[in-house]
């Protein structure tokens, strides 16, 4: 049977009777002034849910007294064209060449490319080294067990000091010590920076230590073993091998070593096969091979942190590796072949100076074309020639690596 109307709307009325009741409860447990206010009995209050933070990842810590890298993405920040330090910006442009067969250095003058002075050193000069204060350059007179300091400010020689097998010299990134490798002494020898004293000697298992770099934080620097092919991983403040490996690559020869702009990798240059090893150094694991041309020798970045010049001793040729793109970009030949080897840059960028190792000559190449600028002719045996003053506000030793 269907409902009257009145029963239908008696029904009505208590349904929304009931909905409007149910409205009041609800709302009934706040004011105006917020919850519970006005309750004899105080409901609980959810507490405020709090954002999970990630822990704070502090950046590293460089190496005690270590000036801090102008761009923790740029360890060659400092480098820029022609941003010479006060200490050396009166000190008169040059390229000093050590001619190890000659026990001399010849002295060019890079705006005219002729020799304007040749210094007679101790027997077999191999590198010439700009100190960490950047007052000094060392002749490192391999043979002769001695250094030989230069005043860059007059050009004059002064009383050798000795050393033994002072193959390469490095100086670590916080000006404390100097660290002569010790090729055929097969060690590690840190020293006083500016005296020369001995003040700790690290024997090393590998032979023909030569070549460095250190890493962005400066608490560890990679080595190059000539003779055996490996690579040693140092720590610089305990002054401890802390890491060997051999390369993968039989009759490996590494050379010159660098460090990426930005820190993550290594180059490690290797004469015999004829590429550089990319190596990660924190973790220092295998490392990978980029061939790149017959002898590879130096390397050396450009001004702007953008490419590294890459010598190829062996067929006269320097390659142009590209960081950002991870690849090599160009390749230069140079004029009638050659041997380049170690050098430097340019203040202003624009010149790529390197050793014709046995061709007794200096090569000046321009860093925009690739053309062959000049030859210079020298001694016997020119080897890590030093284009002085550069930009840098310290030194870490070797032909030039400025920070």
């Amino acid at each position: 049977m269907r409902p009257t109307p009145m029963k239908r709307h008696l029904v009505k009325s208590a349904l929304i009777a009931g909905a409007a009741f149910v409205a009041l409860a609800a709302c009934g447990t706040e004011s105006k002034d917020g919850p519970n206010e006005g309750l004899g009995t105080k409901a609980a209050v959810p507490a405020p849910v709090k954002p999970v933070q990630k822990p704070v990842q502090k950046p590293a810590q460089g190496l005690p007294g270590m000036p801090p890298v102008l761009d923790p993405k740029d360890v060659y920040a400092a480098d820029r064209p022609n941003k010479l330090s006060p200490v050396v910006k009166d000190f008169p442009s040059r390229v000093y060449v050590p001619n190890t067969e000659s026990d001399t250095v010849s002295v060019i003058d890079p705006k005219t490319y002729e020799i304007i002075e040749t210094i007679h050193v101790g027997r077999q000069p191999q590198h010439v080294v700009p100190s960490w204060d950047l007052k000094t350059l060392w002749v490192n007179n391999n043979r002769g067990h001695t250094l030989t300091p230069i005043d860059p400010r007059t050009g004059k020689a002064g009383k050798p000091v000795d050393v033994h097998d002072p193959y390469n010299l490095y100086f670590t990134p916080n000006g404390k010590y100097a660290v002569v490798m010790a090729s055929l002494d097969r060690e590690l020898v840190f020293r006083d920076p500016h005296t020369m004293e001995r003040v700790k000697t690290v024997p090393v298992s590998c032979y023909g230590v030569n070549h460095a770099d250190f890493s962005l934080d400066g608490r560890y620097f990679i080595v190059s073993c000539e003779f055996s092919g490996e690579l040693l991983k140092v720590d610089t403040e305990k002054m401890k091998v802390i890491g060997q490996q051999k390369l993968p690559f039989d009759g490996a020869m590494p050379q010159d070593v660098k460090v990426s702009p930005d820190g993550k990798r290594f180059y490690v240059a290797d004469m015999m096969a004829d590429g550089m090893w990319v190596l990660d150094g924190d973790t220092f694991g295998r490392p990978t091979l980029l061939p790149t041309g017959k002898g590879t020798h130096g390397l050396y970045v450009s001004r702007d942190s953008r490419e590294m010049y890459v010598s190829n001793r062996g067929e006269g040729t320097v390659s142009v590796f590209d960081f950002t793109r991870n690849r090599l970009t160009k390749k230069w030949q140079l004029p009638h072949g050659g041997s380049p080897d170690m050098g430097g840059v340019s203040a202003d960028g624009k010149v790529l100076w390197l050793s014709g190792r046995y061709n007794s000559e200096v090569y000046a190449i321009d860093t925009r074309t690739g053309a062959q600028l000049a030859r210079v002719k020298v001694g016997s045996g020119p080897h890590g020639l030093a284009v002085y003053p550069q930009p840098g506000r310290y030194s870490l030793g070797h032909t030039g690596i400025f920070r």
